[in-house]
């Protein structure tokens, strides 16, 4: 497994690619916006994209799903509780900030994504978590040790509780009820800023500290 990270856009969302070395084949988690230069490097390498994972429809993690899905033709999958939002500005929030970029929509995703769900993708499986709480449908990734969080939990902080949908209850108990039950060793990359680990958040995250578990 390889995991590449390029940061996107006007707010430095995080798109990642996870690709299978031996056949070249990759998913690609939130492509962000102006996606340009994650889609050059694979096109470079020859890679097959078989799938566009989004940890949730905020416009700085979608922007770029139309360009991407149009360049290899890759299936979009979504969670359910925003298939909305990728048509609607209003919601996934291009229509609010305005001056970093225009209303953004895109067709609707070709899947969508529920709790516990096993994906088995490029002959690797990623397990879906529903971590709601910065926005209704945010989702978390497992592959094996590696978590993709979205903008659920970053290194010492927490997504944000002020946008529509959002829910500081419910962000924390995704926290707790879920990331803090996996492994310490597991590596958490989050949708901005630097890679954590599970076990550092525990003892470090001053927003969700060990003794609220």
């Amino acid at each position: 497994m390889k995991i590449q990270s390029y940061s996107l856009g006007p707010i430095q969302t995080n798109a990642y690619v996870i690709t299978n070395e031996e056949t070249n084949r990759a998913v690609v988690i939130d492509p962000g916006m102006q996606p340009g230069k994650l889609i050059e490097r694979l096109r470079a390498q020859e890679t097959t994209v078989e799938a566009i994972l989004l940890t949730h429809a905020h416009f700085d993690h979608m922007g770029g799903v139309d360009e991407t899905r149009k360049a290899f033709g890759a299936p979009v999958y979504l969670h359910d509780l925003e298939a909305d939002w990728l048509t609607d500005p209003r919601k996934n929030g291009s229509a609010r900030w305005s001056d970093m970029t225009p209303p953004l929509t895109t067709d609707p995703a070709e899947y969508a994504l529920d709790e516990g769900q096993v994906m088995s993708l490029i002959g690797m499986e990623f397990r879906v978590m529903h971590t709601p709480g910065h926005s209704p449908g945010s989702v978390s990734f497992l592959c094996g040790a590696h978590l993709f969080s979205g903008d659920v939990l970053f290194r010492q902080s927490i997504g944000r509780t002020d946008l529509l949908g959002s829910s500081e209850r419910d962000l924390i108990d995704s926290i707790r009820g879920k990331l803090y039950r996996l492994a310490p060793e597991t590596i958490v990359y989050p949708g901005h800023g630097p890679r954590t680990e599970i076990g550092y958040e525990m003892q470090h995250n001053p927003y969700v500290p060990a003794q609220m578990r």
